[in-house]
């Protein structure tokens, strides 16, 4: 296991990022390394650390200005290399099929719940950690 996870959380408002890393604490969960987690207010500032490397997840609000997370979600998704997968805070659960235009790979309502947050996330870090394995196919 890696030393840790690094999540990168966007959004303009300071106080929506502190609710991501209270509500998701040192480790979403017991069998994740702990988070490091890396604070985005701009578009320029996600693109920059992204194309850096090294991010495990992404949580993106949906509701920051002037750049919403589900635009930067389908941003990132279409510019970056493996890019890391994406939670986007949604403002209601009728936005859930704009998180999906913006092929974010889950999304969770404001205001943040720790306990969907904490899930959604730890499904996402194992999915990325998880050591990739590779099947052989028996030829006939």
């Amino acid at each position: 296991m890696q030393a840790t996870a690094t999540v990168l959380v966007y959004s303009d408002d300071a106080n929506t990022r502190e609710q991501v890393r209270l509500a998701v604490g040192r480790r979403p969960s017991a069998d994740l390394p702990p988070v490091r987690y890396l604070e985005c207010a701009t578009l320029p500032a996600v693109l920059s650390e992204l194309e850096k490397g090294g991010v495990d997840a992404v949580v993106l609000d949906g509701e920051a200005n002037p750049a919403g997370g589900m635009g930067v979600c389908r941003q990132v998704k279409d510019e970056i290399f493996h890019c890391p997968p994406a939670l986007v805070l949604i403002g209601r659960p009728q936005d859930a099929w704009l998180a999906t235009w913006s092929r974010a790979d889950a999304a969770i309502t404001h205001p943040v719940d720790p306990v969907a947050l904490s899930e959604a996330l730890a499904v996402l870090l194992r999915r990325r950690l998880e050591p990739a394995t590779t099947k052989a196919v028996a030829h006939r």
